[in-house]
């Protein structure tokens, strides 16, 4: 089944659309083979193909407890500019999925720290979903998220719902701040979100002490990922406890192609989400 996904096309057809942000949308797919989130792992991705035009790798950003496969895209390029201007009853194939998955089975009895920035959250998204859902899953759950303005924040409508939870605690900051921020995000009255401004490793000093048998999974642009290993690092978080996703030009999805190469490794088949430790020696100029 897995080399039938890697090579064929499914049609998937747009459900809903939400606007994450001025250039990044949301979109809720049927897929034409029955397929559903259940099928998909948190930190895979599939190639979304729009005839004529070609494919693009977009993570998966749906949970396991919801019903339908769901992407979120940013208009970065010729493919993911016309993915956008989709609109329910649109349609594109799908193929996939492809890649590791975020190791939520080691995180039974653990802290987890999930650490996104910008367009890095949604493949992050599923995570929380899914542990929060965990009947014995993380003793505590930290979101940490960082965007460049309040504007390109993602899900901004879900935090309180996250931070609601009694497992989770969400913070959340912006590279520059406008007229209405910091603000406080309630859900039902009671605070639910810490908000601020700064680079997302300076939420690590509002989250208190990190245990040092604590999970980290990390997800952004790649110097993001480096200073938030550096500070996790500072902070006692053993190096295997350390998990990130790498992103790479992908275009076949099985190794073949040679585009995502890292040294004896091809991003989209060995990864994107790989141990700290196997990544350290391509992954930093900085020492890490």
């Amino acid at each position: 089944m897995a080399e039938v996904t890697a090579l064929c096309y499914t049609k998937a057809v747009v459900r809903e659309k939400i606007a994450e942000t001025p250039d990044t949308v949301t979109l809720t797919f049927d897929l034409a083979d029955g397929r559903g989130p259940n099928d998909f792992q948190p930190g895979q991705f599939n190639m979304l193909y729009v005839p004529g035009l070609g494919e693009a790798p977009i993570s998966v950003a749906s949970s396991k407890r919801e019903r339908y496969l769901k992407h979120t895209l940013r208009s970065v390029g010729s493919v993911t500019r016309t993915l956008v201007r989709l609109e329910p009853g649109d349609s594109v194939g799908l193929r996939g999925p492809f890649g590791t998955h975020w190791p939520l089975e080691v995180c039974r009895g653990k802290e987890l720290l999930v650490i996104g920035g910008g367009c890095g959250l949604p493949s992050l998204r599923p995570v929380v979903l899914d542990a929060i859902g965990a009947g014995a899953g993380p003793r505590g759950i930290k979101v940490l998220y960082g965007a460049r303005t309040p504007k390109d924040l993602l899900y901004t409508y879900e935090y309180a719902a996250w931070g609601k939870e009694p497992l989770c605690k969400v913070f959340v900051t912006v590279d520059r701040a406008e007229d209405d921020w910091p603000r406080t995000l309630e859900l039902d009255g009671q605070p639910a979100c810490a908000t601020g401004v700064g680079v997302v490793t300076t939420l690590l000093d509002q989250v208190g002490e990190i245990p040092g048998d604590a999970l980290a999974f990390v997800c952004g642009p790649e110097i993001m990922m480096k200073f938030a290993v550096l500070e996790l690092l500072k902070r006692g978080v053993a190096p295997d406890g350390i998990v990130v996703s790498l992103e790479r030009h992908m275009n076949c999805g099985r190794g073949t192609c040679g585009h995502c190469q890292l040294g004896p490794m091809f991003v989209c088949r060995d990864g994107p989400v790989l141990p700290y430790p196997s990544v350290k020696r391509f992954f930093a100029k900085e020492g890490l």
